[in-house]
């Protein structure tokens, strides 16, 4: 089995429903992975701001990150850009993915390529 976890959710919104949907998405994570499933962790949109907000040892969501950091591809370099998460992705040594060369961005990541490598893509 293989699963691709897209984390789109907006940590700046304050509301629980935003930490309840990267928590459940590093939970499904957690759980491919002890199963020994194939799986990778993609930040896109909004989600780029987790980056800066996981790393902090007080977050809720920090000790499961730290559970699945290595399964962590990336995140979009575009979303980035527009949402202000450059600086803490570059702090964080995750790689900025390119893969979806969108015309007037630095490249977002692409879901289709993952799609195209037999992955289900589960979106939080």
């Amino acid at each position: 089995m293989k699963a691709a976890i897209i984390i789109l959710s907006d940590p700046k919104s304050g509301s629980e429903e935003a930490l309840g949907r990267v928590f459940n998405g590093l939970a499904a994570a957690y759980d491919f992975k002890q199963q020994g499933d194939e799986v990778t962790v993609r930040f896109q949109g909004t989600g780029t701001r987790w980056i800066g907000e996981l790393g902090k040892a007080d977050h809720p969501a920090h000790d499961l990150f730290e559970q699945v950091k290595d399964t962590v591809a990336g995140v979009s370099c575009g979303c980035a850009d527009v949402f202000g998460a450059n600086e803490e992705v570059e702090k964080s040594g995750f790689d900025f993915i390119k893969d979806n060369p969108i015309p007037g961005t630095t490249g977002l990541a692409s879901l289709r390529q993952l799609a195209t490598d037999g992955y289900t893509v589960l979106t939080f």
